[in-house]
């Protein structure tokens, strides 16, 4: 009975520091704006952030490569442009409570 309820512990461990680090990545006021914008706008352009942003192209794209690699955003091309978007419906619901 004991090593159950130690290998629950171990999952739920696994489990509370896969979403903390999912919040490390969304904390970051810059990237919870993108989030919150992607959500609203829909699929967008780094160009177009940058224009609702009014900051470097190159730090946006660094915010959406930390979103990218945590799996908040996906990206899909376009020709030559890349849009962003955010699919996962945990985020989404997420990102609503936080900000409305």
């Amino acid at each position: 009975m004991e090593k159950n309820m130690l290998e629950t512990f171990q999952k739920e461990i696994e489990l509370y520091e896969s979403n903390a680090e999912l919040l490390k990545v969304l904390a970051h006021p810059v990237r919870l704006c993108i989030v919150k914008g992607l959500i609203e706008r829909g699929p967008s352009n780094v160009s177009t952030m940058y224009t609702g942003l009014n900051m470097p192209q190159s730090t946006i794209s660094q915010h959406l490569a930390k979103l990218k690699s945590a799996k908040i955003v996906s990206s899909e091309r376009k020709g030559l442009e890349i849009y962003y978007k955010v699919e996962n419906e945990t985020i989404i619901q997420l990102v609503r409570v936080l900000l409305g």
